[in-house]
């Protein structure tokens, strides 16, 4: 373990329910990561009663979207499949959605528009300081989980992305099958009516209005469907979980 990771790994013992949590590349703020200690069973449980599956996120009017929608996390990833896919406009960009589902597909933005089309304006909250309104245009994530099938043995949705944290370690987060079915979590392919810009995912993002923006992946290249995350990183979930993050991260 590097001294990086084991730095990234401190803790601090709030409240039950108090939820702090990073962003993508948190390490390098000034303040540095604070999370909470590792009491998951109970912050999940205290969050379910203040935030069950039926709650929404808040939802805005066109006048509220903010006029500058700061990009979290990486802006320009380095891979050289990504950077393939920037240098055609991707134009062959295909989701590729698989693990423990019925029929395993590759999916390209219209192929993902003739499932399902849907817009919200919801915010974006990071612990970094700050927070955007934006006005959402994707897929509803359980219209994908319906057209591949998900196998009875899948608990988590997966995904993988196209940007690198480490060398050779690729971003990824998860979140259950509730979230992934709740009406606003979208795989978002534009923002602000216009295509996915780079610095804010392009061609394609996770958008779950519920939770903060760590866990909204960017540059997605996969969707994986598991019963455990006992092979991906260090078995906590999600890029920054293994660092010592809170796998729910709920606003």
């Amino acid at each position: 373990m590097s001294n990086r990771r084991s730095f990234l790994r401190i803790t601090m013992v709030g409240a039950a329910g108090v939820l702090v949590a990073g962003c993508d590349r948190i390490s390098q703020t000034l303040w540095g990561p604070i999370v909470l200690s590792k009491a998951e069973g109970l912050n999940r449980r205290v969050q379910a009663l203040l935030s069950p599956s039926s709650s929404m996120a808040k939802e805005y009017a066109e006048a509220d979207i903010s006029p500058v929608f700061h990009p979290n996390g990486t802006t320009m990833p380095t891979t050289p499949a990504y950077q393939t896919l920037m240098a055609d406009n991707f134009r062959g960009y295909k989701l590729q959605v698989d693990g423990l589902v019925t029929r395993p597909a590759m999916l390209s933005i219209d192929d993902l528009k003739h499932l399902d089309l849907r817009t919200q304006i919801t915010r974006h909250d990071c612990v970094e300081g700050w927070s955007a309104i934006g006005k959402w245009q994707g897929t509803l994530l359980s219209a994908v989980l319906d057209y591949v099938g998900v196998d009875p043995r899948a608990r988590f949705v997966m995904f993988h992305c196209f940007d690198d944290m480490e060398e050779d370690t690729p971003y990824y987060e998860s979140i259950d099958l509730a979230e992934a079915r709740h009406p606003q979590t979208l795989l978002a392919f534009a923002l602000n009516d216009q295509p996915l810009p780079v610095p804010n995912g392009a061609p394609l993002r996770v958008r779950i209005g519920r939770q903060l923006g760590y866990k909204q992946a960017k540059y997605l290249a996969r969707i994986e469907l598991v019963s455990s995350f006992e092979d991906i990183g260090d078995g906590q979930g999600g890029y920054w979980e293994d660092q010592g993050y809170e796998w729910y991260a709920g606003i």
